[in-house]
């Protein structure tokens, strides 16, 4: 099953690569080291909303289109709640 941070790095990568810009590019602009944003298109860390608003600017997008497909399903205090994402990991990578 992907994670919500796998899915917000396919969909940073795809709009990264649709503006056509390379990961030390995007990280200059954001004013963060290349290797966090490798980190998060791998989805190997969960941005903060002042870096999600940051990248969505970067990559000349609307902050929703990073998080498109993710909401959160409430739970039970017994059983938990959980994350729906919209698409699975081939379907982001071939939109």
């Amino acid at each position: 099953m992907i994670t919500p941070a796998e899915r917000f790095g396919l969909l940073l990568t795809r709009r990264r690569l649709h503006a056509a810009m390379s990961q030390e590019e995007l990280a200059r602009l954001v004013g963060i080291h290349r290797t966090e944003i490798s980190l998060l298109e791998r989805g190997g860390r969960r941005p903060r909303l002042d870096l999600v608003l940051q990248l969505a600017a970067g990559v000349e997008t609307e902050p929703v289109e990073l998080l498109t497909g993710m909401r959160w399903i409430p739970g039970t205090v017994e059983v938990g709640g959980g994350y729906e994402l919209g698409a699975r990991t081939e379907e982001v990578s071939r939109a």
